[in-house]
């Protein structure tokens, strides 16, 4: 027994050995080099003597977006495509504006969390839990206020005063556009090309098949 029990710990030790690694970073930095040809998972590194302070820096979230548009909202990001030096670390963040009664509609980052503080106006914000059971968190935002959206679950923010809103949000992904997985519910069910049929999502709603005919004119 002794020895059985003495194989299996050299067994497993062995076996964590092989699989071993550094999670971290084995650099300081990897600043990207966007004119690499090589392909890997981000951004491969340029040379680290050649990075400039100019590498780690970026202005400009001191301007309101413009949020004419049907959702009445806009995104002005923060991420590896401004700031090459962000290659690897896997954050970024975003300025969101909000119109009166605008919205960020339904989405999901599908690798990445979400931690929002609101800078100015009032926000209804909320995420609902995955299956079966669906529940809603959801609460009233105020200045100064911060809330976190965990990653992959649906979630949404609205602007529910009759004046603008401003909100800074930080993804755990250096590209909250692209790592992340951004799918907005809407434009992904009603606006796929090529259409889902509109038999599977009345069924799927529960509605009639002019509705459904009805959303996808709007994408």
């Amino acid at each position: 027994m002794a020895a059985q029990f003495f194989l299996l710990a050299l067994f497993a030790l062995s076996t964590s050995r092989a699989l071993a690694s550094d999670p971290g970073q084995l650099q300081d930095f990897c600043v990207a080099d966007r004119t690499s040809q090589v392909f890997v998972n981000g951004f491969a590194c340029k040379d680290p003597k050649t990075a400039m302070v100019e590498d780690f820096y970026f202005s400009g979230l001191h301007m309101a977006g413009n949020t004419s548009n049907k959702q009445g909202s806009t995104m002005a990001a923060v991420n590896v495509a401004q700031i090459a030096g962000l290659n690897t670390l896997g954050i970024s963040l975003a300025r969101v504006d909000y119109a009166p009664y605008g919205q960020n509609p339904l989405h999901i980052h599908l690798r990445a969390t979400e931690i929002l503080t609101v800078l100015e106006g009032s926000l209804y914000v909320g995420f609902v839990t995955s299956n079966p059971e669906n529940k809603l968190f959801s609460k009233v935002l105020n200045k100064g206020d911060v809330f976190v959206f965990p990653q992959g679950l649906i979630h949404f923010l609205f602007n529910i005063g009759a004046n603008e809103a401003t909100a800074i949000a930080a993804l755990s992904s250096k590209n909250p556009l692209v790592d992340p997985g951004v799918i907005t519910i809407a434009n992904a069910v009603f606006g796929s090309k090529p259409s889902i049929s509109n038999d599977i999502l009345a069924k799927a709603f529960q509605v009639d098949k002019k509705i459904v005919d009805h959303i996808q004119a709007q994408f």
